[in-house]
């Protein structure tokens, strides 16, 4: 067989090629295409710029930007934590400190083409506007307060650095919150507190004793005096008894002896009823007539 001519060969080639470029660039172009939609969250809104220009701010949803032209940088919406470790601060009595603070902020959706013309991200508006304020007003705030009381009021501190910051930080930031998450004294001060403390409770201790002390001896008192009083009311009470059993008594006998005195009849009435029966076998000398004992 005749093999193929060169100016065959040359033709078939082209045509190849042809498909292959017309092929390559349907993709590309399939690629721009598809990929000039894009969709911003609801939690983040889309910075539209043209040729560098910020011509828009795109709400959530799907969107589409012209191929080449245009480009869209999405900034987040949401409440961002930032953390600061190993914050250096002194009390008003001069106790250094270490303080583990953090931030909670966002960004508001209307303020997004502002942050990107001012700070171009959130890194930029976090390390330009908060992180240069943040150990400022923590160290100025905490040099306000003695050490024990930065401890013991840390609400009041708290809230005295969050009103710092937020009176500092305006702008396209807004402060959500702050934290104070650790104070961290020196070692020394610490164990000083710690020994303060210890005597502290000791103190509280012996008091608490003195008072149970106390109240136990005023109990004894108490108990005394009450078998005291009634002691002294069982005496009077005998002693009411007695006289009023002497006065009973003497009326007893005064009444007997007014009657006996009256009637003498009732003696020797009281005679019969005592006498048994019996003659006396007793004599007195010199008498004719028995001893009766009356009794």
């Amino acid at each position: 067989m005749p093999s193929p001519t060169p100016l065959k060969e040359s033709k078939v080639n082209s045509k190849t090629i042809g498909s292959i470029a017309a092929a390559i660039l349907g993709v590309v172009l399939l690629c721009v295409f598809y990929g000039s939609w894009y969709t911003v969250d609801e939690t983040e809104r889309g910075v539209l710029l043209r040729n560098g220009a910020l011509v828009g701010v795109v709400e959530p949803g799907l969107s589409f930007k012209m191929p080449f032209i245009e480009s869209v940088r999405l900034i987040s919406t949401q409440s961002q934590v930032t953390s600061y470790n190993d914050l250096q601060a002194y009390s008003k009595d001069q106790q250094s400190a270490e303080l583990k603070v953090s931030v909670s902020w966002h960004i508001a959706p209307s303020d997004v083409a502002k942050v990107y013309t001012q700070f171009k991200d959130l890194e930029g508006i976090r390390d330009r506007m908060i992180s240069r304020q943040v150990p400022t007003q923590v160290e100025n705030v905490f040099g306000k307060f003695n050490a024990v009381a930065a401890v013991q009021n840390r609400v009041q501190l708290v809230n005295d650095i969050s009103a710092a910051i937020k009176a500092t930080i305006t702008g396209p930031v807004i402060i959500d919150s702050v934290q104070v998450e650790n104070i961290d004294f020196s070692d020394a001060y610490e164990k000083a507190i710690e020994a303060r403390m210890a005597a502290e409770v000791q103190v509280k201790t012996r008091e608490q004793q003195l008072a149970t002390e106390q109240v136990q001896a005023q109990i004894r008192v108490t108990q005394a005096q009450a078998e005291a009083d009634s002691q002294v009311a069982q005496a009077k009470a005998d002693a009411l008894a007695t006289e009023l059993r002497g006065k009973a008594e003497a009326e007893a006998i005064k009444a007997r002896a007014q009657a006996l005195a009256s009637n003498q009849n009732l003696v020797e009435l009281t005679k019969a009823e005592r006498w048994n029966g019996q003659l006396p076998t007793t004599m007195l000398p010199n008498t004719a007539l028995p001893f009766i004992d009356l009794k």
